[in-house]
């Protein structure tokens, strides 16, 4: 059997213990230092999974190379395999760098701990990673890798968002959802849309004033879109998802501030702001509009291979 090369993508090791902190005479307050030791836990977790996770892959046939998540710049190329360890951020940001040769596994390093929570309920919120689209723990994570270099296991096929700006293509695939949005919370964003089917409209004209667009993917549908309002879609479904925030004064278009994008449609927007902002899986990737932009969105994107848990798809 040939070697199998990897791609190791980590979420960084991004809070300081206590005792390296610089100012730790502001840390006196019981509930603040309470806090302080629960993040320092969260890293050391993290750390663990991550250092467990690579003890194990020392007993298989298999190569990797290692990279911090900040750190992913360039496309990826000659590997088998990316191994995402942290949480749904970090395999969405391997996400924006893959096409659909190469397969995506997501290690959830640090998942909530429902006792945690209860114990912690008065104190701060003690949530951890929700780990969606993460297969993985510490727990199972032998096992399916194993079932991976064996052949034993598929991923599953998700799909993403196309972003075109002034009929140019952006680079990047969304795999969770678009804002298009004023980068001032605080502005109106002032915008047009309509739903087009063979490069004829199939729905109305519909003007808005409101804080912004959010189109999701299925993958996306329970993130930000649920908690605005939207609903959880089939994670294998090719639809997209589609909320007006907060509108202003909608009016006769109020049935249309929320909808679905079918697979054989695309979302046309007009953006009618002097400036703006796309948002693409986060705050990661963004690209500007102007006055007079024409932005396109549609599911006619390559797909991510990923290894789903399978309660998401059963």
């Amino acid at each position: 059997m040939a070697t199998r090369r990897l791609l190791l993508l980590l979420k960084p090791f991004d809070v300081l213990p206590i005792h390296q902190s610089d100012n730790i005479s502001h840390f006196r307050n019981p509930k603040l230092l309470q806090v302080l030791k629960y993040l320092d836990s969260r890293r050391l977790v993290h750390k663990e999974a991550v250092n467990f996770c690579q003890n194990i892959l020392r007993k298989k046939l298999v190569d990797w190379e290692v990279v911090y998540r900040f750190n992913l710049c360039r496309p990826i190329h000659d590997v088998d395999l990316v191994v995402t360890i942290g949480g749904d951020g970090t395999l969405l940001r391997a996400s924006n760098f893959m096409d659909n040769s190469i397969p995506v596994l997501g290690v959830n390093s640090d998942p909530t701990q429902a006792k945690e929570v209860e114990d912690y309920n008065e104190e701060f919120d003690a949530t951890r990673s929700t780990g969606y689209l993460c297969v993985a723990t510490v727990n199972n994570f032998e096992q399916i890798i194993d079932d991976i270099l064996e052949n034993h296991a598929r991923p599953s096929e998700v799909s993403r968002m196309s972003v075109t700006l002034n009929s140019k293509q952006l680079p990047t695939y969304a795999l969770n959802d678009v804002l298009i949005a004023h980068p001032c919370p605080a502005t109106v964003s002032r915008f047009s849309f309509t739903i087009k089917k063979d490069d004829q409209s199939c729905s109305s004209l519909v003007h808005c004033r409101s804080s912004g667009l959010r189109v999701s993917t299925p993958a996306g549908s329970t993130a930000a879109m649920l908690s605005a309002g939207g609903f959880a879609m089939p994670i294998l479904s090719s639809d997209l998802q589609y909320i007006v925030r907060e509108p202003i004064a909608p009016g006769p278009y109020s049935s249309l501030m929320r909808g679905i994008v079918k697979p054989e449609e695309l979302m046309e927007i007009a953006w009618y702001c002097k400036e703006g902002l796309i948002y693409i899986d986060g705050s990661h990737l963004v690209h500007s509009v102007q006055h007079g932009d024409i932005i396109e969105l549609s599911s006619k994107a390559p797909t991510l291979k990923v290894f789903l848990p399978s309660h998401l798809i059963s």
